[in-house]
């Protein structure tokens, strides 16, 4: 099944709202075996929901459409769809019934803006939408199916799952695509595709490989549509093998997830001090649930006098070396390590940029040092010209130091 998806609304055009219903859709088509072979945003516009309408269809099987069904004169998709369809807006006697019981609580706010949700093209199946006003719409002509969802995310990922895909899989019996994730960290993609270049020469033509950086790690997904899917499981046992030798995981996860499940699992508290990341190595950690098993606490120690008076670096290691230095890292960890009680501690220190770099200490050079109870080690890096990356790429390795050095001294 090929599948296109629209999403309708001035405020996604103007950037005043951040597209997530197109990610999540295309996430759970791919995951249903389906392929995504388009995306586009239109405005509110009858025209160009017409007129994106009509082009999609000319090559995809199913187009999900989100926006535009509140009961407001600005939201226009209703009409524009019983248009396409060729038929005319009706009162849904089972629409309203639905209405009638998400109001039941308050039936006086069921006023005459919100009974206009019970008009829909005669020519559709409502679906039932039990988070908002606006139900889901399902329209199939000369075997094709267009889909129209409310463009409200948590409505959206109510719908498609309970609604949409257990009816597109009763339409589409053998959809046939997977694919594996690997994230590789601490090499750059184009030296990853160096060291895989081997591996991409024997794969056959329905298999693909694709190079997903991210600032600190790439991510590496191994696709195969149709028949070809029996033989991923042996491209991937090849992929792994092709790997060796570097860092990497397998599976969907994000890193500070995966470093998280191995931590709480290792059993050692662990805390942070950071200068160059500004507390994002905290975020990290925090961001996935259940992290209070493990971190005791992290400091941000931006300006020298917090490095001396809080973590207790040494000012005159500070004046002979300077801020970005091994030893100021070092000491960074091991004063977070000594205030919190934690068995480990990670620590960064750097020149993040755009400014402030030197020839000795360019921007992008970073320290980052790990303390446990068998001592203390620094590494220096060079990440990038370009701040937001620069303090990403640092986050990402001092976790995975951090774990690696866990996993090393847990005794």
């Amino acid at each position: 099944m090929k599948a296109a998806i629209i999403t309708i609304g001035d405020e996604i055009l103007l950037g005043q709202i951040l597209d997530t219903n197109s990610q999540f859709i295309a996430r759970e088509l791919t995951n249903l075996g389906a392929e995504t072979i388009e995306m586009r945003s239109v405005g509110d516009s009858r025209a160009e929901i017409l007129n994106a309408l009509e082009n999609t269809l000319k090559t995809a099987d199913t187009v999900i459409i989100t926006g535009g069904l509140g009961p407001t004169k600005d939201d226009i998709t209703k009409n524009a769809l019983a248009e396409f369809f060729h038929t005319t807006l009706e009162f849904n006697p089972q629409v309203y019934k639905w209405l009638e019981e998400l109001f039941a609580a308050n039936p006086g706010r069921l006023n005459a803006y919100n009974k206009t949700q019970a008009l829909l093209p005669k020519a559709c199946v409502p679906l039932r939408n039990i988070k908002g006003t606006a139900c889901g719409m399902w329209f199939e002509q000369d075997g094709k199916i267009v889909v129209s969802l409310p463009g409200v995310p948590f409505e959206t990922e109510y719908l498609l799952p309970a609604e949409v895909l257990p009816r597109l899989k009763e339409k589409f019996t053998d959809l046939q695509l997977s694919y594996q994730i690997f994230t590789v960290y601490g090499i750059p993609e184009a030296e990853l595709a160096m060291h895989l270049a081997a591996f991409e020469q024997t794969l056959p033509v329905d298999i693909k490989l694709a190079y997903l950086p991210s600032p600190g790690f790439v991510r590496l997904r191994l696709t195969a549509k149709g028949p070809a899917v029996e033989k991923l499981p042996v491209w991937t046992e090849r992929l792994q093998q092709a790997l060796n030798g570097l860092s990497f995981t397998q599976g969907e996860q994000p890193p500070e997830e995966i470093y998280a499940r191995h931590l709480k699992l290792l059993g050692k508290s662990i805390a942070c001090a950071e200068s160059c990341t500004g507390g994002n190595i905290a975020h990290l950690i925090t961001s996935v649930p259940g992290a209070s098993a493990y971190f005791l606490g992290g400091i941000v120690a931006y300006a020298n006098e917090v490095k001396i008076n809080v973590l207790g670096v040494r000012a005159e290691d500070l004046q002979k070396y300077g801020a970005v230095s091994e030893a100021v890292a070092v000491q960074m960890a091991q004063g977070v390590r000594r205030i919190t009680g934690a068995d480990y501690a990670v620590s960064t220190t750097g020149v993040a940029g755009p400014d402030g770099g030197t020839p000795e200490k360019p921007v992008g050079t970073v320290w980052i040092a790990v303390a446990g109870p068998n001592g203390a080690e620094a590494k220096r890096f060079l990440f990038s010209r370009t701040r937001e990356r620069t303090i990403g790429k640092a986050s990402v390795t001092a976790l995975e130091m951090l774990l690696k050095a866990v996993q090393n001294k847990r005794s």
